[in-house]
């Protein structure tokens, strides 16, 4: 993931046209014609060795005769002349071709290669997971020659790319858009023209429309991470087929989904693959994307947001003068497990004083047909108005005592202040709204002739206003759920979670033991029932007894000692699903029954697996109360790493599939979500004999799971089922573990970066004070501000160039929220438990292009020259270095003697800034070393 170059790719001095043409129709005419219609405002050239001349312009037979003639520099590698400042080539030639073409490109020094060119294949998840796909070789040329120059590489198969504001589109697409400040992702170039269509219909504006076709270098990470950062785009919208490195892709949208809208289609709900499509909301979820169903969705979701202010929350007011189109809007609400809000008595008060008795009260307001303009203007007023009132859904269906533009046109002035987000579903056409003189109808003819116009006149008097107008009640609600459902996206994601000061007891060595002794002999192993129980409690899950026994006079003896009733399971590394073979026997009450259940498992094992090992059967006690099951499931995907799974257990797991999907690692929040999000989470605060779920066990659970398969790649999946609940309390009673050997190391294996526990340090101050430095958590928000709230004004200045006088939320939330593939941040801790204090924090900002990094450290002011500072920067820079960094720098006030003394002392190289009293600080990360304790 890098954003190198593709400032130059997207805003170019120069486009070189590879292939262009004069012949009409062909895909070189079409870019040359695009880039020209455009008012692309740099130089072109064409480059083709059959014409001398392409639409006016010079064209050159090579890229390699044309700089011996313009702008020639200095020779580069080669002998060639080096291009011109941001000089980019479109590349539209036999993909044959194309990796000569690239190294052309390389040794001009160019800067990107938009690549047109197509070799046949199809742009699918399932493609894209074939390693033996045509064009695999010429795909590994082209890359080759790219990483060799440092090129970016756009394509190929590439519909190509266009930037509004700068009027550059070099693409062979058959429309320009509109511009705006909405960017738009896709791979596909027949969906990519499909949406150009659909967005001059709906009057969509872009910035940026990219086409990344096959995506052999520049990737959705890539463009998420370039469009975050420009102030010229308010959102991103994408068509996504396929993602080539999670990972990435996650680092980017989570970073960029902060500040500024991603909605994404991603089709395959219903395909063979559907079992995968979970995953991606999941993923989507976590990253705080919107996914919708369709562009027309995709387009209302970035209308509302980029028209409409954030609501409070979902409670939905509806005022309608059609109580079918309002019992529509209800039952749309519905689908998406959403109500009315419920109207105050003094809401309903107000409005009783003014409407007639024909008028309904409740929500939705419904006002009859005959009630004249003005009431529904007062009633939307007091509604709008009313504190129960997040939104407001205004619905019009034409009738013969309303005129329809009067009213709108009296709305929109009114809602232009409205206290909350509006929003309408006009429906209809022109009937018997557009009057004479004397109130008189217009005739049919008109109305035939001239409803688009009409519809387009009340549109345009709501965006005035900032008003967004649906067709139909159902699209409004749609767009209104989807803005709920972005914005509870975002507070999982920005949210601040209560801190706890308990550490997670668990016993690493343990675990890796089993794991290990697991597959010494082979590379895929399923744990036995007694190594999958000390799983457990290695990491300190509930687990109910189990001991094994390989003889029947054994499982007696255990069974006596346990105490009655029992159950009695089959032990076997080559029968993971016991139940089927036969191998499980419940609720035994004597001896006779276990020495009669032993020898039954032992046959029915036999007979299911003549070649099995089986070392025997395990006893555990059973479990008599069961208020309902549950089930906890972790398993290895492929590109998304770990998924965990939660929800109902036992038998009813694969019927009713009440299942919530999440990516570790898990926090409280994140856990707390997964258990809300399953219908069994209703009986959680109990229910008549049910008692209340001991929720924070749970949530614990869920948390050391994630913990489990973070630590561990090895874990291939891991099934908890069942979970017994028990007067509110859980036991796991069923463990399924398969474990399989792996290059991956922990935690490369994840596609959202985790706490590196490895980066927890004892260490002490030079007057021998114990000092807990660790990565900053986003529990952390209170200390840091304990933290802010601790520094004098003249060390608040040194870390921040300006007086600041306190952290706003989003800073907060910024300082302590870290994606640490992007940075890192140590903090230094004091104390123990409510006493404890942060002494200080040393971070490093890692740049877009993944090669340096922006240091800082602030301390207490009375923890300076105790050691601290140097703690925290040697181990951050360590940090930094083993993510390949290769340089880090800062800028240090020269009055900041402290952090200047600091810096000359681990070796940075520091430069004056002419004309300013501030140091720049470097240091080169290669081969460095610190010695920390």
């Amino acid at each position: 993931m890098s954003t190198r170059n593709l400032h130059s790719l997207f805003n170019p001095e120069t486009v070189t046209v590879v292939g262009a043409s004069n012949k009409p129709d062909s895909v070189g005419s079409f870019i040359m014609k695009n880039l020209v219609d455009g008012g692309f405002k740099g130089r072109i050239i064409p480059v083709n060795p059959q014409y001398k001349e392409v639409m006016g312009f010079q064209c050159f037979p090579d890229i390699s005769s044309i700089y011996s003639r313009i702008d020639a520099t200095e020779p580069a590698d080669g002998g060639a002349v080096r291009s011109p400042l941001a000089n980019i080539a479109v590349i539209a030639t036999p993909i044959r071709t194309v990796p000569k073409v690239v190294e052309a490109c390389g040794i001009a020094a160019m800067d990107g290669a938009v690549i047109i060119s197509s070799d046949g294949r199809v742009n699918t998840e399932k493609e894209s997971r074939s390693s033996a796909a045509p064009g695999r070789e010429i795909d590994g040329e082209i890359m080759a020659v790219a990483k060799r120059y440092g090129l970016r590489i756009l394509g190929h198969d590439s519909l190509g790319i266009i930037n509004s504001a700068k009027g550059l589109n070099v693409s062979c697409a058959h429309l320009s858009p509109l511009q705006g400040k909405t960017a738009f992702l896709c791979q596909s170039a027949t969906v990519s023209s499909y949406v150009l269509d659909l967005s001059i219909r709906e009057n969509i504006g872009f910035s940026h429309f990219v086409n990344l076709g096959s995506m052999l270098d520049v990737d959705f990470a890539d463009m998420v991470d370039y469009l975050g950062s420009l102030t010229s785009v308010e959102s991103i919208l994408m068509y996504v087929e396929n993602i080539t490195n999670m990972r990435s892709f996650m680092s980017a949208a989570r970073s960029v989904s902060r500040v500024k809208p991603i909605i994404a289609v991603k089709p395959g709900r219903t395909d063979t693959l559907a079992g995968r499509d979970s995953l991606y909301d999941a993923a989507f979820r976590r990253a705080g994307i919107l996914r919708v169903d369709d562009f027309q969705e995709m387009f209302d979701c970035a209308q509302f947001l980029s028209r409409q202010k954030r609501p409070k929350g979902s409670r939905l007011t509806i005022i309608t003068n059609s109580e079918g189109a309002g019992a529509m809007a209800v039952d749309a609400l519905g689908s998406y497990g959403m109500t009315p809000s419920g109207l105050s008595d003094l809401t309903i008060e107000q409005i009783d004083k003014f409407l007639p008795a024909n008028c309904g009260r409740e929500n939705p307001v419904n006002i009859a047909w005959d009630v004249a303009p003005e009431l529904y203007l007062k009633a939307a007023q007091i509604c709008a108005d009313a504190p129960e009132t997040d939104a407001l859904l205004l619905i019009y269906s034409p009738t013969t005592a309303m005129n329809s533009e009067q009213l709108s046109r009296a709305i929109g002035e009114y809602l232009k202040t409205a206290k909350c987000p509006v929003f309408t579903a006009w429906m209809g056409g022109l009937y018997n709204t557009d009057r004479d003189d004397k109130g008189k109808s217009r005739s049919e003819e008109r109305y035939i002739n001239k409803g688009a116009g009409y519809i387009d006149r009340i549109s345009c008097l709501f965006s005035q206003a900032g008003i967004i107008t649906y067709d139909t009640p159902e699209r409004g609600v749609r767009a209104f759920a989807n803005l709920c459902q972005y914005f509870r996206n975002i507070e999982m994601l920005q949210q601040i979670p209560v801190r706890r000061d308990k550490r997670l007891m668990i016993d690493r060595e343990a675990a890796q033991e089993i794991i290990r002794g697991a597959l010494k002999e082979q590379k895929r192993s399923l744990l036995t029932d007694m190594d999958a129980h000390a799983l457990m409690l290695a990491y300190g899950l509930p687990v109910n007894r189990t001991e094994l026994a390989t003889s029947s006079d054994e499982a007696i003896s255990i069974s006596r000692d346990i105490g009655y009733p029992v159950m009695l399971r089959i032990c076997s590394k080559e029968i993971p699903h016991r139940c089927d073979a036969g191998g499980a026997i419940l609720n035994l009450h004597t001896w006779e029954e276990v020495e009669g259940a032993f020898n039954t498992i032992i046959r029915n094992g036999k007979e299911y697996a003549p070649q099995s090992d089986i070392m025997g059967v395990v006893v555990q006690p059973m479990v008599t109360k069961v208020d309902y099951e549950l089930a906890m499931v972790a398993k290895q995907e492929k590109n998304f790493g770990p998924i965990i799974s939660f929800g109902m257990g036992g038998l009813m797991t694969d019927i009713f599939k009440d299942i919530s999907a999440a990516l570790p690692p898990l926090d409280n929040l994140l856990a707390r979500r997964v258990m809300e999000d399953t219908r069994i989470s209703m009986v959680f605060k109990g229910y008549r004999y049910i008692k209340p779920l001991n929720s924070e066990l749970i949530e614990d659970m869920l948390i050391r799971l994630s913990r489990l398969v973070t630590d561990f790649p090895e874990i291939e999946e891991l099934e908890i089922n069942p979970i017994i609940i028990s007067n509110g309390e859980p036991l796991i009673t069923g463990v399924e573990a398969v474990v399989k050997q792996t290059a991956l190391t922990t935690p490369m294996h994840l596609i959202i970066s985790s706490y590196p526990f490895e980066y927890e340090a004892e260490d002490e101050t030079i007057d021998h004070e114990k000092i807990f430095i660790r990565p900053i958590k986003p529990s952390d928000a209170p200390l840091m501000v304990n933290h802010f709230l601790s520094l004098s004004p003249k060390s608040v200045y040194f870390r921040f160039f300006t007086p600041l006088k306190q952290l706003s939320q989003s800073m907060l939330i910024r300082f302590t929220q870290v994606d640490y593939d992007r940075e890192i941040a140590l903090i230094a801790l004091i104390g123990e438990g409510e006493e404890q204090i942060m002494a200080g924090v040393a971070r490093v900002i890692f740049e877009p292009d993944g090669e340096g990094g922006e240091f800082s450290v602030v301390l207490g002011d009375k923890w300076h020259g105790k050691g601290i500072g140097a703690s925290l920067l040697k181990r951050s820079l360590l940090y930094a270095a083993q993510k390949g960094l290769k340089r880090v720098w800062g800028v240090v006030l020269a009055e900041n003697r402290q952090m200047v003394k600091l810096a000359k002392k681990l070796g940075f190289k520091m430069k004056y800034v002419s004309g300013s009293t501030e140091y720049e600080l470097e240091i080169d990360l290669e081969g460095i070393s610190f010695e920390t304790k």
